[in-house]
């Protein structure tokens, strides 16, 4: 993302001029005339590709999840054990996840605000991502590599807070890279996923 935002594409653009705007001084606070002023384009333009401020907050949050969602499925293709998926699985999330940490830090912040039916599209479109990352862990469990005394939606939200507190915490400018902070994250999430026992895996690489 280094150019700069007249050089995008209309939605490109609206896009990141939002994130600006909802991260400067807060979505409600936001009105759509100044994201047009700001972004330099019409009012007409904007309602040609998102039908209303809810949908720019919404966009944030799914092309993020898309990402994700796209290289899972790559990863799953790759025929790997369950352990060396799930941890490839894993350190995408945490790299992307910093990669558009600005962007996660707006809509996290904002997501409340969403009309009921975009929430529901949001817990829809987030469902369908735990859906496929609970079949690792299920694959994991059926071969006695991963425990199987925790619930499955406990294990996938003790992974999931950890995306998301990122922007507490972590600068991009800090001294640990988004590949080392991923692999430390993972490596702990592993560990106390393991079954008593189960045989280490190959370590993949991304």
């Amino acid at each position: 993302m280094n150019a700069t935002a007249s050089d995008l594409p209309i939605p490109d653009r609206l896009m990141r001029v939002s994130v600006e705007l909802f991260a400067r001084q807060g979505y409600a606070q936001t009105s759509v005339q100044q994201i047009v002023d700001e972004a330099g384009v019409t009012k007409g333009a904007l309602y040609h590709y998102f039908a209303s401020k809810d949908d720019l907050l919404f966009d944030i949050y799914d092309r993020l999840l898309s990402l994700q969602k796209a290289h899972l499925e790559e990863i799953v293709s790759r025929g790997l054990d369950p352990e060396s998926t799930l941890r490839l699985v894993c350190e995408d999330v945490i790299v992307t996840s910093i990669e558009w940490i600005r962007e996660g830090a707006v809509f996290f912040g904002s997501q409340h605000m969403l009309s009921v039916d975009r929430q529901h599209e949001v817990r829809d479109r987030r469902r369908e991502y735990n859906d496929a990352f609970e079949a690792i862990l299920m694959l994991g469990r059926a071969s006695g590599v991963f425990r199987s005394d925790i619930p499955t939606a406990v294990l996938i939200a003790n992974f999931f807070s950890d995306p998301h507190y990122l922007a507490q915490w972590y600068s991009p400018g800090g001294a640990e890279s988004k590949e080392l902070v991923a692999s430390q994250l993972t490596e702990l999430y592993l560990a106390g996923l393991k079954a008593p026992g189960a045989p280490k895996s190959t370590r993949s690489t991304r």
